[in-house]
């Protein structure tokens, strides 16, 4: 039968703003309760819950200070344990995130190392002199611990500390926190930055990619998630687990995710979610490269197959804008656009995860003003773009288009106000789309109906969940393609990126079966025509 966690698809709820039952304008575990028929009737297997523990929130809940609580905001242990039990009725999973590079400066651990407690200090990386690394927030990766003369080391934001994994008592503080969430029923663990955990035993300077080289996919690293699996999620088979994978390599991936090596199931990267920034950089307009986002999946889709490692596919997450509206000409082909876009994963090799609202073709919300937006990123970026030259209106339009609140905005549930997310001011704007595009519509709509039927392909074809992965027509200029096989059956994937129609020579696939296509096609001939945002599944045996 094949492996049984490939037949399943995850959909990734940022809880903030999913449903609020509180009226308080924030969303809450009860808000996700009741959301469970609707993701049952989509059908996905399992549901990935960004942080909801106690934190300060300066990162959104990745800064963590207790890793076996609920912040307040969200709930209760016992609304919690409601969840897991009515997810699992519904034949649906919970997979946690687990952020253990790093704790808050306000975790209990950094409050007594701190305070001089010695067990405590082993617990982070306390050094008399910083290195030249750079934090991924800006300055640098290094800040001063207390009145100790030492510096502590926080690859992020400096109330984020990194935690010290050569400690076995680290290792084995983490192990009992994953194990505490298995005992709680949870099915799945997602592991934030997982690849930083394995510092060099001596640190250095490392003026290449601000230190990036020094700390990222250390051969330890391998070593301690071969240990963390032993003692925690790999005495359960069925348990999925997924890292985050911060500039990695395909390579470093195959040896994360390949089964015999028993570290993780599969792996996230980002490297397609960065071919629309100008030069490397995000805070810019550019329309993407088709060419290199092409290549990338072509790359990826190809060496991952060789290799037997095994990715986790996504279009959209809660750090990025919509990719509808990256990669779509969504005002005249927003349901096309759609569809073609989660076909292009769905119907690939690797596990694909669904964010929130993308099952009905949710859209960024279109703000008025830098008033709308909350998220610190957002608001520090505008500041600098101003400071750059550039003038306020042009600033405005980058935060548009790249801001992570474009994706933060609430789930929109119907067309009454605040899209029925919340009777209370939701703690972000909705929206504009809302009146047109919300839950009470979608279900009778082409893309939430598509959506069920790529779900509902994968759990019965091996040949989606299991084959390989081909590259095709690689030197179409508008045209993703692939293959997939498995004994003996083929599939051929066409996707048209672009709003005009394109023609295929068809070659051997001429005498095939249309699979899916999100136009209606009747038979094939030699040449296809594909029309605007076209998807075309092929099958032939």
């Amino acid at each position: 039968m094949g492996n049984e966690k490939h037949r399943k698809v995850v959909y990734q709820i940022y809880p903030k703003s999913f449903k609020d039952t509180t009226g308080n304008g924030v969303g809450d575990l009860r808000g996700i309760i009741e959301g469970l028929p609707y993701l049952a009737e989509l059908g996905i297997d399992m549901i990935w819950l960004n942080p909801f523990y106690p934190s300060p929130q300066k990162d959104n809940g990745y800064d963590i200070s207790d890793y076996v609580a609920i912040d307040p905001m969200f709930g209760t242990m016992a609304d919690f344990e409601e969840l897991v039990a009515v997810a699992q009725s519904h034949g649906i999973g919970i997979m946690l995130d687990m952020v253990l590079n790093h704790c808050s400066t306000e975790h209990e651990w950094f409050q007594k190392a701190l305070a001089g407690d010695p067990y405590y200090q082993e617990f982070f990386i306390l050094r008399d002199e910083p290195t030249d690394w750079v934090s991924k927030f800006g300055g640098n990766a290094w800040a001063p611990f207390g009145e100790t003369g030492k510096y502590y080391l926080h690859l992020f934001d400096k109330t984020q500390a990194d935690l010290n994994w050569r400690n076995p008592n680290v290792r084995q503080a983490l192990y009992d926190v994953v194990n505490f969430w298995r005992e709680k029923g949870v099915e799945g663990f997602r592991f934030d930055v997982i690849n930083l955990i394995g510092k060099d035993a001596v640190l250095a300077d490392c003026p290449e990619h601000d230190g990036k080289p020094a700390y990222t996919d250390r051969p330890i690293t391998h070593d301690y998630l071969r240990e963390m699996a032993e003692q925690t999620y790999g005495q359960d088979p069925a348990l999925m687990t997924v890292g985050e994978m911060s500039f990695t390599t395909i390579d470093q991936c195959i040896l994360y995710s390949k089964p015999e090596r028993q570290e993780l199931d599969m792996v996230f990267n980002f490297h397609h979610l960065k071919v629309d920034y100008e030069n490397g950089q995000k805070w810019t307009i550019k329309a993407f490269d088709f060419e290199e986002l092409k290549t990338l999946f072509h790359t990826w889709g190809e060496e991952m197959s060789d290799g037997d490692g095994w990715s986790a596919l996504f279009w959209n997450n809660h750090d990025q804008p919509r990719a509808l509206n990256r990669f779509v000409d969504v005002e005249h082909f927003h349901e096309e656009g759609a569809t073609m876009l989660a076909a292009s994963i769905h119907l690939s090799r690797g596990t694909p995860y669904i964010y929130m609202g993308e099952e009905i073709g949710m859209l960024d919300p279109d703000f008025d003003s830098m008033a709308d937006y909350v998220d610190v990123e957002s608001l520090n970026n505008y500041d600098l773009l101003l400071e750059q030259g550039h003038l306020p209106e042009q600033a405005f339009k980058i935060i548009q288009t790249k801001s992570r609140d474009n994706s933060r905005t609430p789930m929109q549930w119907d067309a009454t106000e605040n899209a029925g997310f919340s009777t209370g001011r939701p703690w972000l704007k909705p929206g504009k789309s809302y009146p047109r595009i919300n839950v009470a519509t979608a279900k009778s709509d082409n893309i939430f109906k598509f959506y069920q039927e790529l779900i509902r392909l994968r759990k019965e074809m091996p040949l989606i969940a299991e084959g390989s992965y081909r590259a095709a027509y690689q030197d179409h200029p508008e045209v993703y393609a692939f293959e997939r096989h498995y004994q003996g059956q083929t599939l051929l994937v066409l996707n048209n990126f672009y709003g005009k129609k394109v023609q295929l020579d068809l070659g051997a696939f001429a005498t095939g079966e249309v699979l899916l296509s999100n136009y209606p096609v009747t038979e094939l001939n030699q040449t296809v025509n594909l029309e605007p945002y076209q998807t075309l599944a092929i099958l032939k045996a």
